[in-house]
């Protein structure tokens, strides 16, 4: 059965608990490393200067403690395999939505291979497939 590394857990343990619920979860099915959680000023300079990031210091929900966005891929990592990307995207979005709808977290997610959630993966001029976020529904 998939575990969190020590690393991984260190990494999740700086994010909102519904993040924290959402891939204690996903973990059950699918096989994943945490990139990421809570970025520093120096982190989220550094990953907007390297392209990484379109947003400078304090404006990612990486920035909040505790951080209300993670990076997280699957694992072992083939950053080749961006099919192994949409497919894991997808998993993480439907468990966080069951959850969700469930009542088991308070907040949706918004992944960063479909920023503007209208389920066309085509659209996005940014893609960041390792990304997703909290955001409550208006």
């Amino acid at each position: 059965m998939p575990h969190f590394s020590t690393r991984s857990l260190e990494r999740l343990t700086s994010c909102h608990p519904d993040l924290q619920v959402v891939f204690q979860e996903v973990i059950k099915d699918c096989d994943c490393t945490i990139l990421e959680g809570f970025r520093s000023r120096k982190a989220q300079n550094n990953a907007y200067t390297a392209g990484r990031s379109k947003l400078q210091f304090p404006q990612s929900k990486h920035n909040q403690s505790p951080s209300l966005a993670v990076d997280v891929a699957p694992y072992p990592i083939d950053w080749q395999d961006i099919h192994g990307f949409y497919y894991f995207g997808g998993l993480v979005l439907g468990t966080a939505l069951n959850l969700y709808k469930n009542g088991q977290i308070s907040h949706r997610l918004r992944w960063g291979g479909d920023w503007d959630q209208d389920h066309d993966v085509r659209d996005q001029s940014f893609n960041d497939l390792v990304h997703f976020e909290l955001y409550k529904e208006a």
